[in-house]
């Protein structure tokens, strides 16, 4: 199987500054990569207000950029049906019990003693409340508590996954099937990418198909916003190796949107082959 990776906030070393440095001087302090988009602590009133509406106070102190203006769930108005049919993991069907409607539940992965880790897992929430389009999985909600250590994120329900349907023996794409799932995967990208956003890791299981054909880019978790006229030094360990661009894999940590077209070009080739086009095992057999 490929290997997945998580971004975090590495430090990058300013070698030139080091180079120039006159001997006997101290290294110049190493400039760390920053963490986007930012989150800030809610004025006093706002926190009060927030944990009053439901939330846990760890999760306003750190993060309630993320969750202002909306009110949580609780876990008990969900009844949870199975496991998600599609290959996203922590994720459960259920069933909304306030409106009957078939949703999914993503348990999110965090510890909520470390606010690095919070706000990392904030970011994701952030950057899915920025984005709205079709071919985008939306975001429906939050569920958790004011005693709770767990957060679930609610998003629309979707039957199956790319990499699943790929893998069926039973099911063969035609050409114009291949063209319409393409099309409307860089149809979502350029929305992300319009609003500022990279997905960081394009792959099969992470588009989401419904019975109807519709596809939507799914998990954000490695995902963190950019700005052309801006740019700062970012993590190359994201992406999954079979879907790395050929900078990522040479340690580049100043990019942009063309990692997660190469990601594209690698699942259109992978549907037309129907078979992973680079399943090397380490970032030097990817690139050979």
């Amino acid at each position: 199987a490929p290997t997945n990776t998580t971004a975090t906030a590495a430090e990058v070393p300013d070698r030139q500054e080091d180079a120039k440095r006159p001997e006997g001087q101290p290294p110049a302090r190493r400039r760390r990569q920053r963490l986007e988009p930012r989150l800030s602590k809610p004025p006093g009133h706002v926190h009060g207000e927030q944990v009053a509406a439901g939330w846990p106070s760890w999760l306003s102190n750190v993060a309630g950029e993320a969750i202002n203006g909306w009110t949580p769930r609780r876990a008990d108005t969900f009844e949870k049906i199975d496991k998600a049919s599609f290959h996203l993991y922590n994720v459960y069907k259920a069933r909304d019990m306030l409106t009957g409607k078939i949703v999914a539940l993503k348990k999110v992965r965090f510890d909520n003693m470390e606010p690095e880790s919070v706000k990392f897992m904030a970011r994701e929430i952030l950057i899915l409340r920025r984005l709205d389009h079709p071919n985008v999985v939306k975001l429906e909600g939050l569920v958790t508590s004011r005693m709770s250590c767990s957060l679930y994120l609610v998003f629309e329900y979707m039957e199956h996954d790319l990499a699943g349907l790929a893998a069926s023996p039973t099911i063969k794409f035609t050409e114009p099937q291949v063209k319409c799932y393409m099309r409307q995967l860089l149809l979502g990208l350029e929305h992300c990418h319009n609003n500022g956003v990279l997905h960081r890791d394009i792959k099969g299981s992470n588009l989401l198909i419904d019975n109807e054909g519709l596809l939507k880019i799914a998990d954000f978790g490695l995902a963190t916003t950019f700005d052309p006229d801006h740019k700062h030094p970012m993590t190359s360990r994201v992406v999954t190796l079979w879907y790395r661009a050929p900078e990522l894999l040479l340690g580049a940590t100043d990019y942009g949107v063309g990692i997660d077209l190469w990601s594209a070009g690698c699942i259109l080739a992978e549907l037309l082959a129907r078979k992973p086009i680079m399943p090397g095992r380490t970032e030097v057999t990817c690139l050979v």
